[in-house]
């Protein structure tokens, strides 16, 4: 696992900060193909709604290509040496070292720079402001 400075994982945000905003896109692409593909479960459960029976298909597999496309950006984002953490806010934590921890730095989509820090233990909700000392 790499380990990362502030510096070095604010410089990474260039590359990384294009792959989470599409990640974010797609979550919300792919949150809508579920709920079509759900409505339209329900409906032929019930009586068929007059649903040409392609429709049930095409959204089947709207929503697995979309599930693929989300794989690889989280790989890709992944390969620069970040973790996803949600995919909804585009949350992702780049490792770094402090006294000898291994802890994560912090940022989010929207967010113009890292700028938090948090123990692995403790999560989104004990960040705390940088620097790591």
């Amino acid at each position: 696992m790499r380990h990362f400075t502030a510096e070095e994982a604010n410089a990474a945000l260039d590359d990384v900060r294009p792959l989470v905003e599409q990640l974010v896109a797609r979550r919300r692409e792919h949150v809508a193909a579920l709920a079509r593909q759900e409505e339209l479960e329900r409906k032929v459960r019930g009586n068929g709604g007059g649903i040409p029976p392609a429709s049930l298909a095409e959204a089947t597999a709207a929503v697995a290509e979309l599930a693929r496309e989300l794989a690889r950006l989280v790989d890709e984002i992944g390969s620069c040496g970040a973790q996803v953490k949600d995919l909804d806010s585009g949350l992702v934590d780049f490792p770094a070292r402090r006294r000898g921890e291994t802890v994560l730095l912090c940022w989010k989509l929207g967010e113009e720079e890292i700028r938090y820090w948090h123990r692995i233990e403790d999560g989104f909700a004990g960040r705390r402001p940088l620097p790591l000392d």
